[in-house]
C-alpha cells in the first residue's frame, strides 16, 4: 500500500485506537507504530481538537461503508461514485488503494454508535457537519431516496451529536421536503422577515467554507456547496417575500 500513506494525509491520532482501529488497524499497520494502544474509552469530557486529514478520511471511510451496507446490499452506481469521489480527491493510485479498504469493510460488521461515539469526542463540530454532507451525497446518487440507508444517517447524526435543526439543514439541501428552503435555514415558514435574515447570516457562518479549510482544499471545496444551498434557500425565500 505504497500509496494508502499519501491519501490518509497523515494525522492518524485517535482513530488508530477504539473501534475504529479495530477495524483498519490491520489495513494500515505497517504505516504507525506497532505500539500504539488499540485501546479507547470515549468520554464526554473529552474536547475535540481541530481535526486532522488523515483522521477525517479514516472515519468517512468507515461511515461510508456502514450507509453503503444499510440496506444489505451495495448498489454499483453507489460504489463507483465512491470509486470517483476518491479518484478526485486523492488520485487514481491512491483510490485503488482506498477502495481495497473499503471492500474489506464491507464485509465487516460495524458496531456503529461505538464508531460514531469515537468520532464524537474527537472530531470538531464543522467536520462532523461535513461527514453528514457527504453520506447524504453518496445515498442520492443513483437518482432515488434509499430508506435505509437515510435511517442510517439519521442515526449517524445522532450517534455524532448532530443538533436535529443541522440535520434537518443538510437532508433538505439533498432530499427536498416541504418548505426546504426555510429547513435548510433552519427555521419555520412562519418566522418573520428579521428572523429569516438572521437565520441566513447564523447559517452561511455555520456553513463557510472556512470552516473546514483545515480538512484541505479539496473538502473545503466540497464545503461551498453547503454554502451554495444555504445562499439558494435564502434567495428563493426573499424572492417569495419580496425582501430587498
Amino acid at each position: 500500500m505504497a500509496k494508502i500513506g499519501k491519501w490518509l494525509g497523515g494525522g492518524f491520532g485517535w482513530v488508530l485506537g477504539g473501534p475504529i482501529g479495530g477495524l483498519i488497524g490491520f489495513l494500515i499497520g505497517s504505516l504507525v507504530d506497532s505500539t500504539v494502544s488499540s485501546e479507547y474509552v470515549p468520554k464526554e469530557t473529552d474536547h475535540a481538537k481541530r481535526t486532522t486529514r488523515g483522521a477525517f478520511n479514516i472515519s468517512l471511510m468507515v461511515l461510508i461503508a456502514a450507509v453503503l451496507k444499510a440496506d444489505g446490499k451495495v448498489v454499483r452506481s453507489e460504489l463507483n461514485y465512491v470509486k470517483e469521489f476518491f479518484v478526485k480527491q486523492f488520485g487514481r493510485d491512491a483510490a485503488s488503494e482506498a477502495t481495497l479498504i473499503l471492500r474489506d469493510l464491507l464485509k465487516q460488521d460495524i458496531p456503529l454508535q461505538e464508531v460514531c461515539s469515537q468520532i464524537r469526542v474527537n472530531m470538531d463540530y464543522s467536520s462532523r457537519l461535513q461527514l453528514l454532507q457527504l453520506l447524504f451525497s453518496i445515498s442520492i446518487v443513483d437518482g432515488s431516496v434509499n430508506k435505509a440507508e437515510l435511517d442510517v444517517i439519521s442515526a449517524i447524526s445522532g450517534y455524532l451529536n448532530i443538533t436535529s435543526q443541522d440535520y434537518s439543514s443538510i437532508k433538505n439541501m439533498f432530499v427536498p421536503e416541504t418548505d426546504s428552503s426555510y429547513k435548510i435555514l433552519g427555521i419555520d415558514h412562519s418566522a418573520s422577515d428579521d428572523d429569516v435574515k438572521k437565520a441566513y447570516r447564523r447559517m452561511a457562518m455555520k456553513y463557510h467554507p472556512d470552516k473546514v479549510s483545515h480538512l484541505g482544499d479539496d473538502y473545503k471545496k466540497i464545503a461551498e456547496e453547503k454554502f451554495k444551498k444555504v445562499n439558494e434557500a435564502y434567495t428563493k425565500i426573499k424572492k417569495e417575500r419580496g425582501l430587498v
